[in-house]
């Protein structure tokens, strides 16, 4: 009997499959091999097995291993579905050892691969890295686990690396190539999401995209909902909420004709937020220009809101951080079935009143506020304070003027209670740099407050710190940045949901 190659698979899992039932779903021996994937730090670790299980590989540059992968869920039921395990978070040019694991749901006895051997492949000549250099100014403190995450911006021309992972050596373990993300998040499902202004991609460990939403898409749907406004571009950050809905902030414009001080038709850009659903369209959306007066423009027309990060709260609402107005918004989303009014606003002229009322304990020109903790109405935020126009007690803004204060620039750590409208400086570290854009920070598993100064000369380069919190900050863990501007640098446990690296 003859037969085409794919028809002897199909028949060779069959037999194969039913021979691993008769025998019990964990009865036979799984088969496994390493080879290289389209990505040069990237292994495909393929298992062959029988039965339910979870499957994983740990891996290193010896055989004490040291890190490993998420688990893959395999039903076990066809060898045509054998699982294929990313491998990642490797140096280039390093020879790595690795195996794999499978633990059967029967209870059966788990089986371990034997040590397999793989080199990882150059970086790509056509992309330069940054230049990376890491100190430890405290040595007797240990920064925390896990990996460093990037969203670069290079100067033009230079055909750098802009989106990448180092580990806490400055080693980059991971990249991806195409341009930059403007952020990447990691995903629940151990996938990336990027924001790339001209759409919202989400991607394999390999780069693979597995799902985009193009602005024309989103457009499309716009109308079709009956929205009175379009978006130019996704712009600084994106949202992947439990639903699975992605929420995408983005620019849109409109003008305005004689405005004070601006004669003449002036096309201003505003925020908008779209939620999108799992079939890309558009289920609830928002726009700066329904909420807030275009007049309040503390950094001048036509870029007016400037928002650069969106926070989904445990209520079901948003936050979303205005830079251009030196505010933190909340907005009534309520999962989807909001009205998009804004709920209070944090920050100078805003509606809280600041603890001690020393307008330069503001946050200014601020990104990245992130949620430390909530207790009923009482939210802890961290939040990088660039300090732009930061105002003294006698309301002259920093850099205004020859005589006018100078800006610097913050970590600052607030407490906000809700029903109270009271706001409160709780902690804050001076690098002794004005970090006049850019910036993230967050606090770390072992208590310590990581935060990304985006600039610290004017030009491309950029540190990251880990600092104790501390009334007197110390410094862990310090990378210094050379060539680029960092976005976002912000350290995750791993390159794996639910997996933290040493």
């Amino acid at each position: 009997m003859k037969g085409s190659s794919s028809e002897l698979s199909l028949l060779t899992s069959i037999l194969l499959t039913l021979c691993a039932l008769s025998c019990g779903m964990s009865g036979g021996t799984p088969e496994a091999s390493v080879s290289a994937s389209s990505h040069p730090l990237v292994a495909q670790y393929s298992v062959v097995e029988f039965g339910p299980a979870n499957v994983w590989v740990e891996f290193g540059t010896d055989t004490n291993y040291g890190r490993r992968t998420a688990a893959v869920t395999t039903s076990g039921v066809s060898m045509l579905n054998s699982p294929q395990i990313w491998v990642a978070g490797m140096k280039a040019s390093t020879t790595y050892h690795m195996r794999a694991h499978v633990d059967f749901a029967d209870g059966g006895a788990p089986w371990v691969d034997q040590d397999r051997i793989f080199t990882t492949g150059a970086l790509p000549s056509s992309l330069k890295p940054p230049g990376i250099t890491v100190t430890r100014p405290t040595p007797n403190l240990s920064p925390a686990p896990g990996v460093e995450l990037f969203s670069l911006l290079e100067p033009p021309q230079t055909n750098m690396l802009q989106t990448l992972a180092t580990d806490l050596r400055g080693n980059i373990i991971w990249y991806y190539p195409p341009g930059g993300a403007f952020p990447i998040k990691p995903m629940q499902n151990g996938h990336f999401i990027l924001n790339i202004s001209s759409g919202l991609r989400e991607i394999d460990l390999v780069g693979n995209t597995i799902r985009n939403i193009s602005l024309d898409q989103v457009n499309q749907s716009l109308r079709m909902k009956g929205y009175p406004f379009s978006i130019t571009i996704f712009s600084h950050d994106v949202l992947v909420l439990p639903n699975g809905h992605w929420i995408g902030l983005a620019s849109t414009s409109k003008d305005f004709t004689d405005l004070p001080g601006y004669p003449g038709t002036t096309s201003v850009v505003g925020d908008a937020l779209v939620d999108i659903d799992l079939d890309g369209n558009v289920v609830w959306a928002w726009s700066a220009f329904d909420y807030l007066d275009v007049n309040r423009h503390l950094q001048g027309l036509p870029d007016w809101t400037h928002g650069n990060a969106l926070v989904y709260t445990p209520d079901g609402n948003l936050l979303l951080s205005m830079r251009h107005q030196s505010w933190i918004l909340k907005i009534d989303y309520a999962n989807g079935v909001g009205l998009g009014d804004i709920l209070w606003r944090l920050g100078d002229g805003g509606d809280f009143a600041l603890l001690g009322g020393d307008p330069t304990e503001w946050f200014y020109g601020q990104h990245d506020p992130t949620i430390l903790s909530t207790q009923g109405s009482q939210t802890t935020l961290a939040i990088w304070d660039d300090g732009n126009l930061r105002l003294d007690s006698g309301g002259v803004a920093c850099g205004s003027t020859p005589t006018a204060p100078p800006c610097y620039s913050r970590a600052t750590i607030f407490q906000i209670e809700e029903s109270t409208r009271i706001a409160s400086l709780l902690w804050q570290d001076l690098p002794g740099f004005y970090c006049f854009w850019g910036g993230s920070i967050g606090t770390l598993s072992n208590g310590d407050v990581e935060f990304d100064v985006t600039t610290t000369t004017g030009g491309a380069a950029s540190q990251i710190m880990e600092v104790t919190h501390t009334d007197s900050p110390q410094t862990v863990w310090q990378l210094n940045l050379a060539g680029e501007n960092a976005y976002r640098g912000y350290r995750i446990p791993s390159l794996y949901p639910g997996v933290t690296w040493q």
